[in-house]
């Protein structure tokens, strides 16, 4: 803990990016139904915090407060299960790519619902991403609407993560982030326990191999990763972090060419630079509260 604290913010950030980046690999190699490893990735961070919150007496929390972390939990678990969904159906690289769409949808959401006007810059981003999804996906199966079901799935994936950055906007300035993801992942792993319920899926009996994929989820992509990279945000410009973290796409396209022998063609390495590029615009000449620079950052997606 004490060597934690004093690591150099960008170190702590460049950590988390390479953590966040392994969470489709173990996905991907975990002998399990999507929808379990979703559940694993956020009860095993739970469990591991469980204790530390008891001891400090990290549990106080205000009834709106705690309303706001246990409906955003919920909807983050529906974003893991979503994208795990969409990972056994297209490219590791492609699908967490599509997950990071997340800004725009709450560009979006902040223009068309909450009457927010959003910067030139970030239409701009928007219109270039967009158009890089036309060339990943190829216009030709958009018209005709022919295309992987992977897709629509990330995309969906990324929805629910926008509206989660909606939902939980300023409650990190209320309350302390290791008080808030504490109900936060108790709701969500309480929501993906459920649906496991309801779909019968396997919980207990698995090969080491995979209770090894379980672990790295919980214990590297999810606790690991949050909490080096919220920690970068104390000290780091939350726009640079957030563009940072692009980063993770490409990293995790990398692993899965190591790990999956995955391949893309040349259109959907194209399209994804495009997209990237589009995600990246949106945040220049953007200002970003710590709150949902933090919101935005815990995905792993």
């Amino acid at each position: 803990m004490c060597k934690f604290a004093v690591m150099n913010p960008k170190a702590s950030l460049i950590i988390g990016i390479l953590c966040i980046a392994f969470s489709p690999i173990f996905v991907r190699l975990a002998v399990a139904a999507p929808l379990t490893s979703g559940f694993y990735r956020i009860f095993i961070a739970w469990l591991c915090l469980l204790p530390y919150c008891i001891i400090k007496g990290q549990l106080k929390i205000g009834r709106r407060e705690l309303m706001v972390a246990l409906i955003g939990g919920v909807i983050f678990g529906a974003d893991i299960a979503v994208w795990n969904l969409s990972l056994v159906k297209i490219p590791a690289t492609v699908s967490t790519l599509i997950a990071n769409l997340a800004p725009l949808w709450v560009g979006l959401i902040s223009y068309l619902i909450l009457k927010r006007k959003s910067g030139k810059m970030f239409w701009i981003g928007t219109w270039v991403a967009i158009f890089g999804m036309v060339i990943l996906v190829g216009y030709q199966n958009i018209l005709s609407l022919q295309f992987n079901i992977g897709i629509p799935l990330a995309l969906l994936a990324s929805f629910f993560y926008a509206i989660y950055i909606v939902i939980t906007r300023g409650i990190l300035q209320k309350i302390s982030t290791l008080t808030f993801m504490f109900y936060n992942m108790l709701a969500g792993s309480v929501f993906l326990f459920g649906i496991n319920l309801v779909q019968h899926n396997e919980l207990v009996v698995f090969s080491t191999a995979t209770w090894l994929c379980f672990l790295g989820m919980g214990l590297v992509c999810q606790l690991a990763g949050w909490l080096t990279i919220n920690r970068s945000l104390r000290f780091l410009e939350s726009t640079k972090v957030s563009i940072a973290l692009l980063s993770q796409t490409v990293i995790a396209g990398f692993l899965a060419i190591l790990f999956l022998r995955e391949t893309l063609a040349s259109r959907e390495i194209f399209g994804s630079v495009i997209v990237l590029a589009g995600i990246a615009i949106t945040f220049l000449k953007r200002k970003v509260t710590p709150s949902d620079a933090i919101a935005l950052n815990q995905s792993g997606t």
